[in-house]
């Protein structure tokens, strides 16, 4: 997404921590979400519907013309398509898609095994909101790439790419396990307590107004899967206070949570459903927390 700006125009932007992933928004009504390993996510306010285009295609929901050149054509080509996008004239063309499971055919059969747990019965309450098949083909294809370092991380991150898709569409899915890309969460827990816990399907009642410098937005991120912390800690590190848990922010109205590293005028404001009031009202300040 290009937007243009005056020069030495700041676009102001937070950073957070959703579940395992990081989210970083801008007040242009942009947010970018990596997992901090092979996935980025970027998504767009309403308002952007069908007046973006490039590589990730146009924002009109639907994929029939995401093949879009720069010269507005639609093409069937992934080369042609890919290659009307470059920056640099002086950039060659590419010439052929690489195949990565021909490249490690010793790779392919272990990772058509361990991808076909998308068209298994694991995911059979999601089958009939989400087909498969690409997400499928995408997977074989990603864990063949993986061949070096994190050999792992390309299959599960695509796994969770399809687990996501199925948990927006209301299926949630438990598909991790021990034994198949586990998400550890017993290391933020004290000595003999679990207070952390793992979240497959992310937690619906996580929404936020969020205020800092300008920054409103109303994108939510409340299907992100991971861990999610007990009330006690809602301030560090998640850097907001989750909706829904019990504390000041439903009784008193909202809790200001000051982002670690900020100046005190800069807040961010957090919402629940037991709160008094409606997204995107003032929140009354009548707590400080540290860092």
């Amino acid at each position: 997404v290009v937007i243009q700006r005056d020069v030495g125009h700041h676009v102001p932007y937070t950073t957070r921590e959703v579940g395992q992933y990081l989210v970083v928004e801008a007040s242009i009504g942009v947010i970018v979400i990596w997992d901090k390993k092979t996935t980025v996510f970027v998504k767009l306010d309403p308002s952007y519907k069908g007046a973006v285009c490039g590589l990730c295609g146009n924002f009109d929901h639907r994929s029939s013309n995401d093949l879009t050149t720069r010269d507005h054509m639609v093409v069937s080509s992934e080369l042609d398509f890919g290659n009307s996008w470059k920056e640099a004239s002086t950039c060659p063309d590419v010439s052929t898609v690489p195949e990565p499971c021909s490249l490690n055919p010793h790779r392919h059969s272990w990772a058509e095994k361990q991808c076909s747990i998308l068209k298994s019965s694991v995911f059979s309450a999601c089958h009939s909101k989400v087909d498969p098949k690409a997400f499928y083909e995408a997977c074989v294809h990603d864990s063949c790439s993986c061949d070096t370092g994190g050999d792992c991380e390309c299959f599960c991150s695509a796994v969770a790419a399809y687990a996501q898709e199925c948990t927006k569409e209301g299926a949630c899915v438990f598909w991790r396990t021990p034994d198949l890309c586990p998400v550890f969460c017993d290391y933020y827990n004290p000595p003999d307590k679990c207070e952390w816990h793992y979240e497959p399907c992310g937690n619906r009642s996580f929404e936020t107004c969020r205020t800092l410098n300008g920054i409103h937005s109303n994108i939510s991120v409340s299907y992100l899967e991971g861990e999610r912390a007990p009330a006690a800690h809602a301030g560090h590190g998640l850097q907001e206070v989750a909706a829904g848990w019990p504390g000041p922010c439903g009784v008193e109205g909202g809790v200001v949570w000051r982002p670690t590293g900020t100046p005190r005028e800069m807040s961010l404001m957090v919402w629940g459903p037991e709160a008094r009031g409606e997204p995107g009202s003032p929140c009354r300040r009548i707590r400080e927390e540290a860092g």
